[in-house]
């Protein structure tokens, strides 16, 4: 479970990049989550972000722009940052009060052609939300979309609203997955400077990668073999 000192009040404004006041984020709230329940209504956002944008790690911006939550419902698309940081807002949006978090993790199925460009397994500042349910902060991490996941050979991560909402260490196959080597904590606003500065500092190559075909990359499960 999330440990946060930020107060469910504080939680339900928008901010500069987690900007649930934008009229996109407002539908989509409306459209998806207009549900009584506060559980119920987390969990169907949740979904609705989690397989309605494709994860895409290749195509990261790190301008106020690109980690801009409505960025993800423009282009239909996301990475763990700015995945996190829409459901964040569509959250808020919906009258949960939400904040997104952040871990620096190893993950043992990214792609040959990442693991190439940034040299390493290792990802910092990798996204997830957290939402205030019954008392308490609860994670989510809305990153996989359910096809990736299947292609993958892990299971779909799913989310109750109860309990937290994290990678698995093993994929179906019982091969590893991710590791969360480190918590960094939770944050009202995307840190912008923080990882914008950590991302130039440990992955120069990655942010020439906005080309290239992720899904054509991707190693199906079958086709892996045994770690």
């Amino acid at each position: 479970m999330a440990s946060t000192d930020i107060s469910p009040a504080e939680a339900l404004h928008p901010t500069s990049l987690i900007d649930a006041d934008h009229e996109d984020i407002q539908a989509f709230a409306r459209l998806h989550g207009d549900l009584a329940d506060p559980v119920r209504r987390a969990v169907a956002l949740y979904l609705a972000v989690r397989d309605g944008f494709r994860y895409d790690p290749y195509r990261v911006d790190l301008s106020p722009e690109g980690l801009k939550a409505s960025r993800v419902l423009a282009d239909g698309h996301g990475w763990c940052v700015t995945k996190a940081a829409l459901l964040t807002a569509v959250w808020r949006a919906a009258g949960l009060p939400a904040i997104v978090g952040y871990a620096d993790v190893r993950n043992h199925l990214s792609t040959e052609r990442l693991r190439a460009v940034i040299g390493t397994n290792d990802y910092v500042w990798h996204g997830y939300a957290c939402v205030y349910l019954h008392r308490r902060w609860v994670k989510a991490t809305p990153a996989f979309n359910a096809s990736l996941c299947s292609r993958l050979g892990i299971d779909v991560l799913a989310f109750d609203g109860r309990r937290d909402s994290i990678y698995q260490a093993y994929d179906s196959q019982g091969r590893r997955h991710m590791e969360y080597v480190r918590m960094r904590g939770e944050y009202l606003d995307v840190p912008l400077a923080e990882i914008r500065a950590d991302f130039e500092r440990c992955y120069p190559g990655l942010l020439r990668l906005n080309q290239s075909d992720f899904d054509a990359d991707i190693v199906p499960a079958s086709s892996r073999p045994h770690a």
